[in-house]
C-alpha cells in the first residue's frame, strides 16, 4: 500500500504551470494529463466529483450553494459532510483495507466527514457579533497542535481584500505537519492561491504568472516532504479561470418584471425567496434560477434568454445532459458568455442594498460574490481607512463593521471567473502525478476517485 499526498491546486492550468518548476517536477518520473471538470466548474462541485467518482446529479453538490427548499433559505458554503451523497475515496479504500487512515486539510465538507484527522477554516463567532481568525479540527487537541507549530489560522488572508499567499502556505505547513507527525495513508489538501489574483486581474494579467510562480516556492517544502517520505503526490485542479469583462444582473431582470419579490426592513432590501415566483442563485458563471410555479418556466426561460451574457438556458433535458439533474438545482440553469459572470444583485437602487452588500459575508448573500476581493474601487484608501478603524473597534473589543466592498463598482473590477466547461486545453485543469503506472492521456473528473483508489491500494 502507497501513501498518497492529493493537492487540489485550485485554478491550475497548463498556461500557469509553466511558471511552476517545482510543481512540475512531480512528473517527471510520473505523467502530467489533461483532466476533464463538471458543470458547474466550481469547487464544492468539482471537489465532490474527485472524491465520489460521481457527477453533480449523484452527489448532489450542485453548486457552492442552492437554495435550501425545505429551509426556504438560499445558504453557500455549508460545511457538513453528510450534505454529499455517495461514497467517498477513503469509504471504499476501507472496504479493501479496514484501517485506512486520512487525513483533510481544508478540502470543502471536511466537518463531520469519517476521516482521522480534520482542519478546516472555521472563525470564531462571538456572542456580540465579533468574528476572529481560527479552524476547526478533529480531534480537537490537533486545534492547539498547529497553532503552538504554525500560528493561527490567517483567515483573513484565506479570503476577502486582503487574500493572499499567507493562508496557502499555512496550509502547505499544516499538510506536512500532520503528514510528519501522523503519517496517515491519504493526505488531502486544498490550495486556494491562485484563486485571487486570477479573480482579481483575470488570467492573462502578468500578475497571474507571478501569482503562479509565488505559489511554487510555497509548496516547495510540503512537495520535498512528500519525496522523503516517499510518498505518491497527486496535484488535481478544479477548473481554470477564464478572462471576463461583463457582470450579468439576472435578478434585477426578473425583479423587473415582477417575478422576484423582495421585503424592506429598516430602509434595506432583502430577498424574499418565499413569495417570489423565480429568483437566480449565482454562482460565477452559472445560476440556478428557481421557479415556483412550474407554468412560469417556458416564460422565465424566454426571458433569461433574452437578457445580454446569458450565453445558453438548460431546462430538465439539458440538465440531464451535463449531469445537473438533481432536486438541489434550479428549475432552469444559466450558463453566461465566456467574457460574463452572474452577479447576485436584486436590489435595484444602492441605497436600498443590505448592509451585508458592503461586507465580506459569504453566510448572508444569497450568491457569490467576487466583489469581496477588493477594496472598494470607487474609493479604496477611504474602504481601506474605514477597515482601521474597524480594526481598531475589534481590538477594543467594541462592535465593527468591515463595510469595504463596493457594489456595482467592485462587481465591473473583476476580471477573471469560472463555472464553464473549458473551451482551451490550456486553460483547463490538469492533473500531474509522481506514478507513471497508471499514466494515460486525459482523465475525466469521474476517473480520479479510481485513480487515487488504484495508487493508494495497488
Amino acid at each position: 500500500m502507497t501513501s498518497l499526498l492529493v493537492l487540489d491546486v485550485v485554478g491550475l492550468t497548463p498556461r500557469l504551470l509553466a511558471h511552476m518548476p517545482r510543481l512540475r517536477a512531480v512528473a517527471a518520473d510520473g505523467f502530467q494529463a489533461e483532466l476533464g471538470t463538471v458543470l458547474p466548474a466550481v469547487t464544492c462541485s468539482v471537489q465532490s466529483t474527485f472524491l465520489t467518482g460521481a457527477p453533480p446529479a449523484d452527489h448532489g453538490i450542485v453548486g457552492n450553494g442552492w437554495y435550501f427548499r425545505d429551509l426556504g433559505e438560499v445558504l453557500l458554503w455549508r460545511q457538513h459532510n453528510a450534505l454529499v451523497g455517495g461514497e467517498k475515496v477513503w469509504q471504499a479504500a476501507r472496504r479493501d483495507r479496514p484501517g485506512f487512515t486520512v487525513a483533510n486539510v481544508c478540502w470543502w465538507y471536511a466537518m463531520g466527514a469519517d476521516v482521522d484527522w480534520t482542519i478546516t477554516p472555521r472563525p470564531i463567532y462571538y456572542a456580540d457579533g465579533r468574528k476572529e481568525a481560527d479552524c476547526y479540527t478533529h480531534p480537537p487537541e490537533l486545534h492547539d497542535e498547529l497553532t503552538a507549530a504554525l500560528g493561527t489560522f490567517p483567515l483573513f488572508t484565506y479570503w476577502g481584500p486582503g487574500a493572499g499567499i499567507a493562508s496557502s502556505t499555512w496550509i502547505c505547513r499544516a499538510a506536512e505537519h500532520v503528514m510528519t507527525t501522523h503519517n496517515p495513508d491519504l493526505t488531502l489538501a486544498y490550495i486556494p492561491h491562485l484563486d485571487y489574483d486570477l479573480q482579481r486581474f483575470g488570467p492573462s494579467d502578468p500578475r497571474a504568472a507571478a501569482a503562479a510562480a509565488e505559489l511554487d516556492t510555497v509548496l516547495t517544502p510540503l512537495l520535498d516532504a512528500a519525496a522523503a517520505q516517499g510518498r505518491t503526490v497527486v496535484c488535481v485542479s478544479e477548473y481554470g479561470i477564464t478572462d471576463v469583462s461583463r457582470p450579468v444582473d439576472v435578478n434585477r431582470l426578473l425583479r423587473a418584471e415582477g417575478l422576484l419579490r423582495v421585503h424592506t426592513q429598516d430602509g434595506m432590501e432583502y430577498l424574499d425567496p418565499w413569495t417570489s415566483r423565480a429568483f437566480a442563485v449565482a454562482d460565477h458563471q452559472v445560476a440556478h434560477v428557481y421557479v415556483s410555479d412550474p407554468a412560469d418556466v417556458p416564460t422565465v426561460a424566454a426571458l433569461c434568454a433574452s437578457l445580454p451574457g446569458v450565453a445558453e438556458v438548460l431546462d430538465e433535458s439539458g440538465k440531464k445532459a451535463h449531469g445537473l439533474d438533481h432536486p438541489r438545482a434550479g428549475e432552469l440553469v444559466l450558463l453566461a458568455d465566456r467574457d460574463a459572470w452572474f452577479t447576485y444583485y436584486y436590489w435595484l437602487d444602492d441605497a436600498r442594498a443590505p448592509d451585508f452588500a458592503r461586507l465580506v459575508e459569504i453566510h448572508r448573500k444569497p450568491g457569490y460574490d467576487p466583489a469581496e476581493l477588493f477594496f472598494d474601487p470607487v474609493n479604496p484608501g477611504a474602504a481601506k481607512r474605514r477597515a482601521g478603524v474597524a480594526l481598531l473597534r475589534k481590538k477594543l473589543g467594541m462592535r465593527y463593521l468591515m463595510n469595504v466592498v463596493g457594489l456595482d463598482e467592485g462587481a465591473r473590477a473583476v476580471r477573471g471567473s469560472h463555472g464553464l466547461l473549458p473551451a482551451d486545453p490550456a486553460d483547463a485543469p490538469v492533473l500531474l502525478c509522481s506514478d507513471s503506472s497508471a499514466a494515460r492521456g486525459r482523465f475525466e473528473a469521474t476517473d480520479v476517485k479510481d485513480l487515487l483508489l488504484r495508487l493508494a491500494l495497488g
